[in-house]
């Protein structure tokens, strides 16, 4: 069964996104880069709900983003992505942006048949609402949460909108040189 985690960036204080879903926080060097380039490399598919996928849409076809981050901005345009909403009509695909699918109606049921498929890991990258609603059904097997070593005072917590505990055991813990710290926790059985 193919497993599905999620990679998610927070401040100090518990947020994944500042007012206005400000990211500018995020503390990125080539470390960290090398860690997202090969932990991307191992994902066989992208699953994001709307906003992100707006975001990473907007960004990762650009020429600044393939300029400053080729490999990265290759592997985003190019593996298969899903996008969750009940929103958005349809979604496109152009010369740089490949592989776009759009799942308007139960996202749950969706990521739990695609899980048993073959194939290589399914990643959330941000999406939060999306991925609340995945954890409710019990769907996440991974949670990457990359601790930023800064405070941004607002925004959206991380799982806004959880109804219930979320009952984790850490199984890794990675620091950074930059001062990020990557923990990686599976569900408790």
């Amino acid at each position: 069964m193919r497993e599905v985690f999620l990679f998610m960036m927070i401040s100090l204080d518990g947020y994944f996104e500042g007012p206005k879903h400000d990211l500018s926080w995020h503390n990125v060097d080539a470390e960290f880069n090398k860690y997202a380039i090969a932990q991307t490399k191992k994902v066989d598919t992208l699953l994001f709900g709307r906003r992100t996928y707006e975001l990473m849409r907007d960004y990762w076809p650009t020429a600044a983003a393939v300029r400053d981050d080729p490999i990265v901005a290759g592997l985003m345009n190019n593996k298969p992505k899903v996008v969750f909403s009940r929103t958005l009509k349809k979604v496109e695909e152009t010369n740089n942006w490949k592989n776009v699918v759009l799942v308007s109606k139960n996202a749950s049921e969706y990521v739990r048949k695609i899980k048993k498929q073959s194939g290589g890991a399914l990643a959330i990258y941000g999406s939060n609402n999306f991925c609340v609603s995945l954890i409710k059904d019990g769907l996440i097997d991974e949670f990457r949460i990359m601790v930023n070593p800064v405070a941004i005072g607002d925004g959206t917590p991380l799982f806004a909108g959880m109804s219930g505990p979320l009952n984790l055991k850490l199984t890794s813990i990675k620091g950074f040189k930059n001062g990020n710290v990557l923990a990686s926790y599976k569900p408790r059985s």
